[in-house]
């Protein structure tokens, strides 16, 4: 069966009825992975999207011109998790989705996901809905990186994702902000009551 948490994500933007929930369930597939387990590694094709269950997971690149590893996303429970354009167009992918912690998912394949919206094209608006939200997400970091400082950055990545700082490590966190571990330091220890 279907983990509740993946139905309850989509009660909130598409009622199916029990019938509908009963096709639903028969194409998902649960999936631990380890710490330091890959989802997904660099120039393999995404055959599956993933729901988080339980867990954290972070999509990365490794920069050719220094090594360092570049921070793209993260996704935990209750979020999605894949390559989008290596999924949808079943080509390599550009990146890697590695487990920062134990982590459940709930993994569906290309094939299947196109069945999925043939049988239930209720689920298309839920899907758009969900691309709507990631797009939203990603116009808006861009839009941060470009405009505003380092330490608003941080300050807007604690308030918008309160989740993910919590379980998160603190340098991972500053990859994904485009500066060093040190200066989140720098900023916490600055604002630290004291």
């Amino acid at each position: 069966m279907v983990e509740n948490a993946l139905l309850k994500n989509i009660s909130k933007h598409v009622n199916l009825t029990q019938e509908e929930i009963i096709t639903f369930e028969r194409f998902w597939k649960k999936k631990t992975l380890e710490k330091g387990d890959y989802l997904l590694h660099n120039g393999d094709i995404c055959r599956y999207d993933s729901y988080i269950v339980s867990g954290a997971l972070k999509a990365f690149y490794i920069n050719a011109n220094n090594g360092n590893e570049e921070i793209l996303f993260f996704a935990v429970d209750d979020w999605w998790a894949s390559d989008l354009d290596s999924f949808s167009k079943q080509k390599p992918s550009i990146y890697n989705i590695q487990a920062i912690e134990k982590t459940t998912v709930l993994q569906i394949n290309y094939h299947s996901f196109q069945k999925l919206l043939t049988d239930l094209p209720c689920l298309e608006r839920y899907f758009r809905i969900i691309l709507e939200s990631y797009l939203g997400a990603l116009q808006k970091r861009i839009i941060y990186n470009n405009v505003y400082d380092a330490e608003s950055r941080y300050y807007d990545f604690l308030e918008t994702y309160p989740n993910i700082a919590t379980k998160v490590p603190q340098y991972l966190i500053a990859s994904y902000l485009g500066v060093s571990a040190e200066f989140i330091s720098r900023i916490r220890k600055k604002n630290k009551p004291s």
